[in-house]
């Protein structure tokens, strides 16, 4: 019986990962190291430290202080989503009213807690049970711990759980933890989300989806 539904945040539910993408490229570019967009979509859903280790790893630099770029990064993030409406993908929000009171539904992003916590207020007051934030375990996505506290907060079975992703890591990180994931592309490709259980083509096929768990389910 599927009783939760866990959703990433950044590019599942909000259209926003240009802003996150655009405060790295900055921060980095400050330390004298270029990076491209898709750098940081491909690290999309770990936590502040696992991607500055990441490019620093990948552009071969160990002179750079991480200190000074997770410092900068924050407020240039905070700075660009206070100054810049972010998109919801269209139907999200009729979706999760839809679904609200019928499965739990969690949050588990790779954001910093003031950002999740702003966009939880601000489009989606009253809908998740449990919001999970990068801030909010040691290691971020593709460890297991992001899904591993969420399912222990929501204090059921993680057989009972759904994850939809639409990062490689996230992916990595729900099949870590053991649970079914739904891979959606939004900013990759369908193949670079291949180790999803299933992989969509797009969110009106997710909206299925979840349309026919609550005919399989309606119970719950």
């Amino acid at each position: 019986m599927i009783e939760a539904l866990i959703f990433d945040m950044d590019g599942v539910l909000i259209d926003s990962m240009h802003l996150h993408a655009m405060a790295w490229k900055t921060a980095f570019m400050e330390e004298g190291i270029s990076i491209d967009e898709r750098d940081i979509f491909a690290l999309e859903g770990e936590n502040d430290t696992g991607i500055v280790k990441r490019v620093l790893v990948i552009n071969g630099n160990n002179s750079i202080d991480m200190e000074t770029i997770l410092t900068s990064v924050p407020a240039k993030k905070h700075q660009l989503f206070d100054r810049n409406s972010v998109t919801l993908f269209d139907g999200v929000d009729d979706i999760l009213r839809q679904i609200k009171g019928k499965f739990k539904l969690a949050v588990v992003s790779g954001s910093d807690r003031k950002i999740v916590e702003m966009m939880m207020e601000k489009y989606f007051p009253g809908i998740f049970d449990v919001v999970v934030s990068g801030d909010d375990t040691e290691y971020g996505k593709p460890a297991p711990d992001p899904y591993n506290k969420a399912v222990e907060m929501l204090g059921i079975s993680k057989d009972n759980c759904i994850v939809v992703e639409n990062a490689t890591l996230g992916v990595e990180s729900a099949n870590n933890a053991g649970i079914f994931t739904v891979g959606l592309p939004t900013y990759l490709t369908r193949k670079e989300l291949e180790h999803a259980d299933i992989v969509l083509h797009d969110h009106e096929e997710l909206f299925r989806l979840i349309e026919l768990l609550m005919r399989m389910f309606p119970g719950t």
